[in-house]
């Protein structure tokens, strides 16, 4: 299963959370920044409806899948 970290950091003369390196917009403190990463955190657990989704590979094959949306990723927030 897949870990997403939210991982809250001094940014532009504020604070953000990081998640694989992007940078959420900047709050004015710390803790609003860490509410704003709990919230997206627990958002992206959230199972979905099933639906289905296509995809070119990078040999330029198309792929048609479907995704159960119940395969959420674990997340955490840090800091």
């Amino acid at each position: 299963m897949t870990n997403i970290t939210y991982a809250i950091v001094e940014h532009d003369g504020g604070w953000a959370f990081r998640v694989d390196g992007a940078f959420s917009e900047t709050f004015p403190t710390h803790d609003m920044a860490r509410r704003a990463a709990e919230r997206a955190a627990n958002e992206q657990v959230v199972p979905g409806d099933a639906t289905g989704i296509s995809y070119e590979d990078k040999e330029g094959h198309w792929h048609d899948e479907l995704s159960a949306g119940d395969d959420r990723p674990e997340t955490d927030v840090e800091g």
